[in-house]
């Protein structure tokens, strides 16, 4: 088989047990919760530990992976995901869980940084929509199987379960990964930015960590403050870090490609939105409706399957169609479909979303696979590390601070509806077990009745501000993307030039020194 067609498969394996570990876990979330009795802090941080390590290191791992080697970081990053799934299986408490998904977030993001880069080595421009669909659809089928496969095995075996599934894909695809890849680098890349990386991660860090514990420890608190205060300083620096750094971690010249702006954006929105919904809308159909796990996989299935569906159709238009139609219809789309999901009562069923999950899942299918290939098109293949890193840190950082965000909202409505219903102090006693998604043990019908219709309510509330993030973004993709399909022949010339450079990189470094 061509040595780009086994880039393809491996890039499309990580692909598809990052994107499973996202799905996968949103079904076992009440298992979770219930075994290691926690709080709904707890339950984000099982998602945004992973995410936000991801965030916080994918533009670092592109940048080593230019530096030291792509193939390199790709390896490393897949052993290291095998074990930190490992000691997801082998957690103890929410602490342990937490922790250990962090590290797997370590090597997720030298897989993520790494994947795109790769193929767009070795798939032309006028290849890549096609590469990209096809990832697209393998992403869509990871996000498909990943509520059944959640369900099958929280509910028959155990949730521990959702992350040893992991470690036979990655036995098999380590071997293949290190005698199959070809190692490229960037030729321009010389110093590592390690302020950059510290600045970036204490900024993402800090805020998403007064997200999740602003309700609880109080906005006005000094810990909270100083922790928003903590990101926005950060922030400053490594923006001062970049601008003056020999080798930045980003170079912020990119942000001046209006498309490549406009794609970054979406990223945030389609991830902040339709994806970041997923964990309430869990909590919400197992402990509100109460559909075992497995039940609630199969309810997951209009989302994810219309998205495997509609992924690889998109890829293939891509070449023809301009990505502003497809990533700016998709995210209306999403946009639509949140808001059709609204409108819940205590009497709603699961029926009561399944139109609107459709519609979501048809802008998600629209979305993603374009977003991969505008986002390395409009960038040299050069600094294709560097393009990738940062839209999937957007991706990342949209899901982390989504997450987060929401649940802010998510915890403020239901206090406020529950003490509107049943008064401060009884509201007090409620709201804690109600907002990690479990229902209150009580006998009186009245209470609930309350918790029922107080929990529907913040449900509400989330899925018509995850709607408004979605219409912003496709706002902000039709204003300033303006890819068009034949921006990639014109590209052709660069990627074979580029190409041409990383081989004699490659063939200078390796014959200097071993690669892993």
């Amino acid at each position: 088989m061509a040595r780009k067609w086994w880039t393809l498969l491996l890039a499309n394996v990580a692909g598809f047990v990052l994107l499973l570990d996202v799905s996968i876990v949103n079904v076992a979330l009440p298992a979770i919760q219930a075994d290691l009795d926690s709080t709904l802090a707890g339950l984000q941080w099982v998602v945004d530990a992973y995410v936000l390590t991801l965030a916080a290191l994918l533009l670092a791992a592109g940048s080593l992976a230019d530096t030291f080697g792509r193939r390199r970081v790709f390896v490393l990053g897949l052993a290291l995901f095998g074990l930190a799934s490992l000691a997801c299986a082998m957690a103890w408490s929410p602490l342990a869980l937490g922790l250990a998904r962090g590290a797997q977030g370590v090597g997720g993001a030298a897989m993520f940084a790494t994947s795109l880069a790769l193929l767009s080595r070795e798939f032309a421009p006028r290849e890549r929509g096609m590469a990209f669909g096809i990832l697209g659809a393998t992403t869509g089928a990871a996000l498909a199987v990943g509520p059944l496969v959640g369900g099958v095995l929280s509910e028959g075996l155990d949730w521990r379960w959702i992350f040893i599934v992991n470690l036979p894909v990655v036995a098999v695809a380590l071997p293949l990964a290190m005698t199959r890849l070809v190692e490229s680098r960037n030729p321009a890349a010389t110093r590592f930015d390690w302020p950059g990386v510290v600045a970036l991660a204490t900024f993402l860090s800090a805020l998403v960590l007064a997200l999740i514990q602003g309700n609880e420890a109080g906005w006005q608190s000094v810990f909270i403050l100083g922790l928003l205060a903590t990101s926005l300083v950060s922030l400053s620096l490594f923006i001062m870090i970049e601008r003056r750094a020999q080798s930045p971690l980003l170079d912020l010249t990119l942000l001046r490609e209006k498309s490549f702006v406009g794609v970054s954006v979406a990223a945030f929105a389609l991830a902040a939105s339709g994806f970041s919904v997923l964990l309430y809308l869990s909590l919400y159909l197992h402990n509100v409706l109460g559909h075992s796990a497995w039940e609630t996989g199969v309810r997951f299935l209009p989302i994810t399957g219309a998205a495997f569906v509609v992924s690889p159709v998109a890829g293939r238009l891509s070449a023809r169609v301009p990505a502003r139609v497809f990533i700016g219809g998709g995210l209306v789309l999403v946009s639509l479909g949140l808001a059709l999901m609204a409108g819940l009562t205590p009497q709603s069923d699961a029926g009561d979303l399944l139109v609107g999950s459709v519609v979501v899942g048809v802008g998600m299918g629209l979305v993603n696979p374009v977003l991969l290939s505008t986002a390395m098109m409009v960038i040299p293949p050069a600094r294709a590390g560097m393009a990738s890193g940062f839209n999937n840190t957007c991706r990342q950082v949209g899901l982390a601070t989504g997450i987060a965000g929401l649940g802010v909202l998510f915890q403020a409505a239901l206090q406020n509806r529950l003490e509107d219903l049943v008064g401060v102090r009884l509201a007090e006693e409620v709201a804690g077990p109600l907002a990690s998604g479990a229902l209150v043990s009580t006998t009186d019908a009245a209470v609930l009745d309350a918790a029922r219709e107080a929990f529907v309510g913040a449900l509400d509330a989330v899925l018509w501000t995850a709607a408004g993030v979605a219409i912003a973004g496709a706002l902000a993709a039709i204003l300033l993307i303006q890819v068009a399909p034949a921006v990639s022949r014109r590209a052709a010339g660069q990627h074979r030039a580029a190409n041409m450079g990383d081989e004699r990189v490659v063939r200078s470094s390796t014959s200097a020194a071993p690669t892993v």
